[in-house]
């Protein structure tokens, strides 16, 4: 899971592009310029974008899960917590409120 939002070498990589220089392309303009190394024809700017807009989408529908990783304590802890006080604990007082305030929906915090 990526921090940061997919740009124009990511959508060329999972378009199975793996050998590109230059600076990342945010336009179509600056795409021509991009260097593809490549026994296979290019693929034009539109779906390199049409790809970017998919992958963009699927890292955007992510956006709760990086939050809730932020906010877990690390493993140690949540470990102690669970030989400390037991599963139950753990889930209600530890993994609850994070779920809580990071729903599946992207909402944002509670």
């Amino acid at each position: 899971m990526s921090l940061y939002p997919p740009n124009a070498v990511d959508a060329l990589h999972s378009l199975g592009f793996t050998d590109v220089s230059g600076l990342i392309p945010s336009n179509e303009e600056e795409y021509e310029n991009l260097e593809i190394h490549s026994d296979d024809e290019s693929p034009t700017w539109k779906v390199v974008k049409d790809k970017l807009d998919e992958l963009t989408a699927n890292w955007t529908a992510q956006e709760y899960a990086r939050n809730r990783k932020n906010d877990y304590p690390d493993w140690n802890t949540q470990l102690n917590k669970i030989y400390d006080d037991g599963i139950d604990k753990w889930k209600t007082e530890m993994v609850d409120p994070v779920k809580t305030k990071w729903p599946k929906d992207n909402s944002g915090p509670k």
